[in-house]
């Protein structure tokens, strides 16, 4: 044999990896392929509350922060009066389960004529840290700074009637 071929055999040598980083790479990548690492709702895309972190039996944490999706923060304040509706046909047009963004009706919706579909809004005084999400409109009669929540049933909406209060609207 050549001395050129056996300086090359010397240069080839196979790289040995940890077992730790075999561990943390395959966990890396089922994570991302099944789901750990990023929770979604069907409904509303990324889960804000989802835990910060991924516990393996190697005993270290991997972080689940996702640079994509930071923390929603308060972007502005506004004084507002809310009131409440259903899907009855005195309050609504002729498709009472259906939004105006096209979207069913579900707890957490509220209507607006001034924010864009998809705003995230909380309403402090009244629910504390519930995040609603601007999904329908109201009457081309209400002010922009009105908002309506929906409720199941008309009795529901009827007891809530109406409040003079402030909504946090929320951002990145």
């Amino acid at each position: 044999m050549s001395k050129k071929i056996k300086d090359k055999k010397r240069l080839i040598r196979p790289y040995k990896f940890s077992p730790t980083l075999i561990i943390l790479c395959c966990l890396v990548f089922l994570g991302g392929t099944l789901g750990f690492f990023v929770f979604r709702d069907n409904n509303e895309g990324i889960v804000e509350d989802a835990p910060a972190f991924l516990f393996s039996q190697g005993s270290f944490l991997i972080p689940l922060a996702n640079p994509e999706n930071p923390p929603l923060k308060v972007v502005r304040t506004i004084n507002t009066i809310i009131t409440a509706y259903s899907s009855t046909p005195g309050q609504t047009d002729d498709t009472p389960f259906t939004t105006a963004s096209n979207k069913d009706v579900r707890d957490g919706i509220v209507a607006n004529n001034y924010l864009p579909f998809g705003t995230k809004i909380r309403i402090p005084e009244l629910y504390g840290d519930k995040v609603f999400v601007v999904e329908d409109r109201m009457s081309w009669k209400k002010s922009n700074y009105h908002f309506d929540i929906w409720f199941p049933n008309y009795e529901q909406a009827l007891v809530f009637g109406a409040e003079q209060t402030y909504i946090e609207i929320l951002g990145r």
